[in-house]
């Protein structure tokens, strides 16, 4: 299984409020960063498999960051969900690229807890229903894994270049915190050519 060196970390009480600010509301069944923005917020954090009453909790990686989720909703608004669809109806080696996505995504929330008969999420393996969950995925596991998510990453514009998107704490509130990943470090310095 593909991994993001560092990561999953535990959350700092500094991740946690961050979080907390991005969503708005107190983060429910939060596990661990997933992954960090290069402004050194979590931009995906890993979610338990269940809330507190048992009831399975759809997306085990959960995009945080209001920055990056406004630009994959502009996304979603300009139909690149439908387009992503139709390729996945015609095109025999992205449905299996994607099945394999949906494989890996089910196999890294089973190594938290085993949720039988349960789905993955985003609309894997068949459908692309969520573009939000699949850029979490395609952030969390790096890059060559989710390769829907991966094009979503690449459609974005740079979220971060304009700052943070909720104030980060002193220097030293990340400390210890892991640093962002080779995936945030090489999209830092990426723009695709859909954004150029």
């Amino acid at each position: 299984m593909n991994t993001t060196p560092d990561y999953p970390a535990p959350a700092t009480d500094a991740d946690i409020a961050a979080v907390r600010a991005q969503l708005g509301r107190p983060p429910r069944c939060l596990r661990a960063i997933a992954h960090r923005c290069p402004c050194g917020n979590p931009d995906v954090v890993e979610t338990q498999p269940r809330l507190a009453d048992g009831t399975p909790f759809p997306t085990t990686y959960y995009l945080t960051c209001p920055k990056a989720a406004s630009a994959i909703g502009t996304l979603e608004a300009e139909g690149v969900m439908k387009t992503m669809n139709a390729r996945l109806a015609e095109d025999e080696e992205l449905a299996a690229a994607y099945r394999a996505a949906h494989e890996d995504y089910i196999a890294r929330r089973d190594a938290i807890e085993v949720l039988p008969g349960f789905p993955s999420a985003g609309g894997m393996p068949d459908r692309v229903k969520c573009l939000h969950v699949l850029a979490a995925h395609a952030l969390a596991a790096g890059p060559g894994v989710n390769p829907l998510g991966d094009e979503t990453l690449a459609l974005l514009p740079d979220w971060w270049a304009k700052g943070p998107c909720v104030p980060v704490g002193p220097s030293d509130a990340f400390e210890g915190a892991g640093q962002p990943s080779e995936r945030a470090k090489g999209r830092a310095g990426v723009e695709s050519e859909e954004t150029k």
